[in-house]
């Protein structure tokens, strides 16, 4: 029972940050300066001309008003419509949507995979050369820009070994074996970058749990270290990496823009920055409503992921030291 209201809290909490999220969006960008129907009819429009379209668009009512009618379509899966092609603004963004979410995911899992052991090595290994190696490279790996990683992924397995291609997009569904190589180069940039910050915090978040009373009591009565570890410190440790986990993909889909462009992916940050140069203010807001969606989402996830670790969560009960 408990654990259903924590459960219900957080989704509670969830919409009503998106609710906040969604007026602010708003807001911020139909108040900022210019008007969009200059824009689109160019400097030789009417005044009618600009009046009748400005009265098309629903310019003329109050904001608020605009906000309401704008969020009672979203509720129903209608984004709007683009102020330039009049394409429905969904179908513009679940397409780039997908290829998006394939460039972020790919790259956290691969981020993981490297981060999760090297960080654990490096916390059993601390006071060894070993150890103080892998902790290098990662603040090496922190130094690099990912958009730097990939411009050197490119010339190095694309333009001179030609393994790799450099960049475009190929479908799932179309090939799924051409797809993994268009995304191979991509993924590896964004899990240099990513995983060398991570490492670190797994460095750390395993070095407070070795600290703990009770893994010092688990090696008291005979336990090897890396067994204490795997049996009593994964799970303390875990709270802390999914945190940090969170904080970085959320990031990632922000920061998507910049590997996107270097490996000409057409996902949601290139189509971002097309609309804003063409001040497409309908297509504009739909994206960044998407983009706080996804980044709430990952904070519901990360509180969902608390209490599925942490029982102490799910019962209430405080910790006796």
């Amino acid at each position: 029972m408990r654990l259903s209201r924590l459960l219900l809290g957080r989704l509670a909490a969830f919409v009503v940050s998106l609710l906040v999220a969604s007026l602010a969006v708003f807001l911020l960008l139909n108040l900022l300066p210019g008007d969009v129907t200059a824009v689109i009819l160019g400097n030789n429009a009417t005044p009618a001309a600009v009046a009748h379209l400005r009265s098309a668009m629903g310019l003329d009512d109050p904001v608020l008003l605009r906000y309401v009618h704008w969020l009672a379509g979203v509720a129903h899966g209608n984004l709007g419509a683009s102020a330039f092609t009049g394409e429905p603004v969904a179908g513009l963004i679940v397409p780039k949507l997908a290829v998006t979410i394939s460039l972020v995911g790919g790259g956290m899992v691969l981020a993981m995979v490297l981060a999760l052991p090297a960080g654990l090595f490096a916390a059993l290994h601390r006071r060894q050369a070993s150890g103080q190696m892998v902790l290098a490279t990662s603040q090496l790996g922190m130094a690099v820009p990912a958009f730097l990683a990939g411009i050197v992924l490119v010339v190095v397995f694309a333009a001179r070994l030609r393994w790799l291609p450099a960049g475009n997009y190929v479908p799932l569904t179309s090939d799924p074996l051409d797809w993994f190589r268009h995304l191979i180069l991509p993924w590896v940039s964004l899990a240099l970058v990513q995983g060398a910050v991570l490492v670190r915090y797994v460095r750390g978040a395993f070095l407070d749990v070795m600290d703990q009373d009770y893994m010092r009591t688990a090696r008291s009565i005979g336990w090897r270290r890396r067994r204490a570890v795997w049996r009593h410190g994964l799970r303390n440790a875990a709270l802390q990496i999914v945190t940090v986990l969170g904080l970085q993909l959320a990031t990632l889909f922000v920061g998507a823009v910049v590997i996107e462009n270097v490996f000409v992916l057409p996902g949601l940050g290139s189509l971002l920055l097309r609309s804003v140069n063409g001040r497409d203010l309908p297509l504009v807001q739909a994206i960044v409503l998407v983009l706080v969606a996804l980044i709430l989402m990952i904070n519901l996830l990360v509180d969902v992921a608390y209490l599925v670790i942490d029982p102490r969560l799910r019962t209430g009960r405080a910790v006796v030291e």
